[in-house]
């Protein structure tokens, strides 16, 4: 069953100017610029969150992910036995080595997964591009920008119940005991606890508070943990990404 977009890609394709087969270049110029639009979208949100791989990342994974599909069509000799799949699939492994490059993991939690996730789309946005399926491409980063402008304000409605609490104290002090006191009286519970005793001494935990209500006062439940003796600085990260 042939798509839309292979029936004009073929019709484009077959287009001649004397000897001259224009058609596949105009279809590899459609290709590079809209690779540069649907890309260049995502990576402007990024750039807009203040992320390490922003504009420029997103355009050079998208356009050179776009350009190894187009090479792998157009690149090699009809008359050779070819697979084009096979340059496509080196593209998703090597994106995916600089995806995790974008992950950073800490004893408070990790960060970077939605930067990684984000590269590794353009990838695939790219790759459907080359591959001359513009309807895909184009429909795939609309979707990719709802989940990622549309789903934060639903993603902050969540975690307002379940914000994640990073406590810096004293080592000396029974942190823990004394956090449980205070969650217990803020009708929460304390999940996916960790601690970590860092190079000057002090205690870090990291833990999130979940609510047993829809409503939970985040700002007194710090203020309450800020007021524990030996306790340096309690900060909260409603977005880990």
């Amino acid at each position: 069953m042939e798509t839309i977009d292979q029936i004009i890609a073929a019709k484009l394709d077959a287009w001649y100017v004397g000897e001259w087969p224009i058609g596949n270049l105009i279809l590899c110029t459609i290709a590079l610029l809209l690779s540069v639009v649907l890309c260049g979208a995502i990576g402007i949100e990024r750039e807009k969150r203040g992320r390490t791989a922003g504009l420029r990342t997103h355009l050079l994974v998208g356009v050179g992910s776009c350009m190894i599909m187009i090479i792998s069509i157009y690149g090699f000799p009809a008359g050779l036995a070819r697979d084009v799949a096979r340059l496509a699939a080196q593209v998703i492994t090597g994106v995916g080595f600089l995806g995790a490059g974008a992950i950073i993991h800490r004893s408070s939690g990790t960060k970077g997964l939605t930067t990684a996730a984000t590269i590794w789309i353009v990838m695939a946005i790219g790759l459907g591009c080359g591959s001359m399926n513009f309807i895909l491409a184009i429909g795939g980063t609309l979707l990719i920008l709802i989940v990622l402008v549309g789903f934060r304000k639903f993603e902050r409605k969540i975690t307002k119940t379940t914000p994640l609490i990073i406590i810096r104290a004293d080592s000396t002090t029974a942190i823990i005991s004394k956090a449980l006191t205070v969650a217990q009286r803020f009708d929460c519970t304390i999940d996916d606890l960790k601690t970590e005793l860092l190079e000057d001494g002090d205690l870090e935990m990291t833990f999130l508070a979940v609510s047993n209500t829809n409503e939970f006062a985040t700002n007194e439940f710090i203020a309450s943990l800020e007021q524990i003796e030996g306790v340096k600085q309690v900060r909260t990260l409603n977005e880990h990404k």
